[in-house]
């Protein structure tokens, strides 16, 4: 089995790259062949210019942070974060400078005798990050580190590794299954699937313009609608779906009567309670049914839609934008330019 397949990836001084996937795609593998602790088959690693991909990991001048810290038990926070330094030989005298730095960077200070048992799990995270800056490595790799973290304090840590990276211009390359960590955090994003990536693009462009079917599903949330082309039109396509008529943007590599999938954003559809005689504008389309549920999300509400000719679609706005009830009638439109379609066959 290929865990990683032909993979070509540079990452610039002072980016902040995240490999992004659903579990099992290859993307701690990718980190471990970049970390030095397993060997690619075929190829070569550079770090700073330098093939380190005949060096061990202590040779390779990269930190890394893992999902469950792995700090000892029995060593105190200090013993814990200089501990790289000490592999490495370097003097006692460095090593307390580098300390102090890194201490003061992360905001440790006044923690240096105690041990990860004393520790909140914040404390304990950003005792990982020290430990993974202190030698200043030319590159850090972090393999899910927020993953056991609760919410509120992953959302604190999303921000403070962000604000790390962007004052020490290192290149950060950051594992995650997570989207709203890499949507967060990251410069650019990788998006994997079966050891390959499907994408590669600044955030923004991986979220309004998925390159496939899988990349559209995996990155935000967006219905789905399975139709057939009826007609093409210069960069639209008519399709039939559900007994609607919809325009869509033109699927690459497809012909009337092919089979897509059309993907379109929660957030880019409006909902508003149905108009009688109402007429939808020429590039916009237009769907009607019966208001299902009303999920409340705090920032965010979900309505959804129970159309009338069979299926649902969910629309995200906020509470305070959309004036309709459940059980009521109602129309969904959204401009045929947005969304992104795919013919069946290319997923």
């Amino acid at each position: 089995m290929t865990a990683v397949d032909r993979i070509d990836l540079a990452i610039e001084q002072g980016e902040f790259f995240a490999l992004l996937g659903p579990s099992g795609s290859g993307k701690t593998t990718l980190l471990r062949i970049i970390a030095g602790l397993e060997r690619p088959d075929e190829g070569e690693v550079r770090i700073a210019g330098r093939n380190v991909t005949d060096l061990p990991p202590y040779g390779r001048h990269v930190g890394m942070v893992f999902q469950n810290f792995l700090l000892f038990p029995h060593k105190t926070v200090a013993e814990n974060i200089v501990f790289p330094l000490r592999m490495q030989n370097v003097a006692k005298t460095r090593r307390d400078e580098q300390l102090a730095w890194v201490m003061g960077l992360l905001r440790l200070q006044g923690l240096e005798a105690r041990y990860p048992n004393e520790l909140s799990g914040g404390q304990q995270q950003r005792v990982a990050l020290a430990r993974g800056l202190i030698s200043r490595p030319a590159l850090l790799l972090l393999d899910e580190p927020l993953a056991n973290l609760d919410r509120e304090l992953r959302s604190e840590m999303e921000v403070e590794i962000r604000r790390y990276q962007k004052e020490l211009q290192i290149p950060f390359i950051y594992v995650t299954h997570n989207q709203e960590e890499a949507l967060t955090m990251s410069d650019r994003i990788a998006v994997m699937r079966n050891g390959r990536f499907e994408q590669i693009g600044a955030k923004h462009e991986i979220y309004t313009n998925p390159a496939s079917a899988f990349v559209a599903t995996f990155v935000g949330h967006a219905n789905r609608l399975d139709g057939q082309i009826v007609e093409i039109d210069g960069a639209l396509a008519r399709i039939s779906w559900n007994g609607e008529s919809l325009l869509v943007p033109r699927p690459t590599g497809a012909a009337a009567g092919d089979k897509v999938h059309y993907f379109v954003k929660h957030e880019d559809l409006e909902i508003a309670p149905a108009k009688v005689n109402g007429i939808a504008a020429n590039d916009m389309n237009e769907v009607s049914g019966i208001l299902r549920d009303i999920i409340f999300k705090g920032q965010t509400t979900n309505y959804i839609v129970a159309l009338a000719a069979g299926g649902d679609l969910v629309v995200s706005d906020t509470p305070r934008t959309a004036s309709v009830h459940p059980n009521e009638q109602v129309v969904v439109r959204w401009p045929a330019a947005v969304g992104s379609c795919f013919p069946e066959k290319a997923r």
